[in-house]
């Protein structure tokens, strides 16, 4: 199963860290799956998010970057 949500990250990356509680509070909060993909693993990601970590997709398009609006990322989950 894919993830509706998925956070583009890095470890060490503080802001990286406050968007990974959001995410997951609101994903638990409302049953919505997600995952994290590190800009380490994958040069392809490295190339294209690295100035603008954290990076959010939900259902496979970019939500969010540098940071996570919770009420923001309730309403696009909320919306599909």
């Amino acid at each position: 199963m894919e993830s509706r949500v998925v956070l583009i990250a890095k470890p060490g990356c503080h802001l990286c860290d406050n968007a990974r509680l959001t995410i997951a509070r609101v994903c638990d909060e409302l049953g919505v799956t997600w995952s994290e993909l590190s800009i380490l693993d994958d040069p392809k990601l490295a190339d294209k998010y690295f100035e603008s970590i954290p990076v959010t997709l939900v259902d496979g398009k970019q939500h969010d970057q540098f940071s996570v609006d919770e009420k923001r990322l309730r309403t696009a989950l909320a919306a599909s």
